[in-house]
């Protein structure tokens, strides 16, 4: 019978074998391509014995410096872990596929620049459950695996494009995995911002100078990748805005072609996006389409911009209430105050002691109160669609930034 062990408990019975990353300096390096072979990865330290990756903090991995420059001139490298349980490396697993099916390895979602890494257990044992889609009897497992580990080397110029690489060995670890349940991929959400959103300073604060665009209810959205369809429904000023993918970056962002109706993506010199009137209109982004859209192209199958043809209620206020405050009113604030503005998005920040119930609505009446139930992203925040006189509303505890839309009745609670 094989031993299980934690390999926690291997720490105390010797270090790895390390080879050094000093690297000599030379007043004009050459960069080249290392030779095969010189890239070691050394051979882990517990040998054949069996490893618990339940009950094992890291798998520690160490190797050379692979020489990348003529005189081995110090050179800045990233490194990637690259895993296989059939032994193989014919083919990558790749998130943004529908079908893997083949896919013999997988890497490691995180890059190293040190020669010596401690990988976490459960890193591995979700990679491993990703690659594999194993089934919940975990049977499977009892004699463990034998896990094939390879490490791939790189250095890369200031726009990310890789100028050399190079391979390591491939070295051996029996393991002994378990279930992962795998969770499916938070909506991907992009933000608008300009002199028609929030007080029209083309700001990153959420959501007085950007405002995150909404899930569709019941949209199914890609599990792997959460690509889907993000929307908004709201007043336009004729003050021009743009979309953008993350707060803190213009280097993914949509503006407008030749003329409104015509979207590019990625085109830092588009104009910005200005309605041919003010009033009220609904934006909507495939974010699926979008990701097929090379850079500076038309990516109007995947934008638009359309009028809205209701004529929704325009409140003078907007409250929160619930368990938190004795079922008072706590007033939220407008997002938008550019000047002529008409808002319909709202946020205030609450802080919530436990599962407490929560409703939105109109000052000092009930007549306009909106909930319902509420979905759980990766990362502990919320977001749900209310209906009028709907079911209380119960995050967890925690302080959330608190968004709210009296249009569409699609509320968020982002987690501070």
């Amino acid at each position: 019978m094989k031993k299980i062990f934690s390999y926690a408990m291997m720490l105390a019975a010797g270090s790895l074998a390390f080879i050094s990353c000093d690297a000599d300096r030379d007043s004009n390096p050459t960069l080249e391509t290392p030779a095969a072979g010189t890239f070691v990865l050394n051979s882990p330290v517990y040998g054949t014995a069996l490893v618990d990756l339940l009950i094992s903090n890291s798998i520690a991995l160490s190797w050379s410096q692979p020489q990348f420059t003529s005189s081995n001139a110090p050179v800045t490298a990233n490194y990637e872990i690259q895993l296989s349980n059939a032994g193989t490396f014919t083919k990558a697993y790749n998130a943004e596929l529908e079908d893997n099916t083949g896919a013999d390895y997988i890497v490691l979602d995180e890059t190293y620049t040190s020669c010596k890494v401690d990988v976490p257990a459960s890193k591995i044992a979700t990679a491993l459950q990703t690659l594999n889609g194993w089934a919940t009897d975990n049977t499977v497992f009892e004699n463990g695996i034998t896990l094939t580990v390879r490490v791939r080397a790189f250095v890369q110029n200031a726009t990310f494009e890789v100028l050399a690489e190079v391979l390591s060995n491939e070295v051996t670890v029996n393991a002994l995995p378990y279930y992962v349940e795998l969770k499916s991929a938070d909506p991907d959400i992009w933000y608008l911002i300009g002199g028609d959103i929030g007080a029209g300073g083309w700001t990153s604060d959420v959501p007085t100078g950007s405002l995150p665009l909404q899930t569709v209810a019941d949209f199914e959205y890609d599990t792997k990748t959460g690509f889907g369809n993000i929307t908004w429904t709201g007043y336009l000023g004729g003050n021009g805005f743009k979309i953008k993918h993350t707060l803190d970056s213009w280097d993914e962002q949509i503006g407008q072609g030749s003329a409104f109706g015509a979207f590019v993506k990625n085109d830092g010199g588009s104009s910005n996006i200005s309605v041919p009137a003010a009033g009220y209109y609904t934006i909507t982004v495939d974010t699926k389409a979008l990701d097929a859209v090379a850079d500076k192209d038309d990516c109007s199958a995947a934008v638009t911009v359309e009028a809205y043809t209701g004529t929704p209620d325009v409140f003078a206020g907007m409250c929160i209430s619930g368990d938190f405050n004795g079922w008072g009113d706590t007033d939220m604030t407008p997002a938008h105050t550019y000047a002529g503005a008409v808002n319909h998005d709202w946020f205030a920040t609450v802080t919530l002691d436990g599962a407490q119930g929560i409703k939105f609505k109109e000052p000092g009446s009930w007549d306009y109160n909106t909930g319902g139930p509420i979905t759980e992203t990766q990362d502990g925040s919320y977001f749900g669609y209310g209906t009028n006189n709907g079911d209380n509303i119960y995050p967890a505890a925690g302080t959330y930034l608190v968004i709210y839309n009296d249009i569409t009745r699609y509320y968020r609670f982002i987690l501070q």
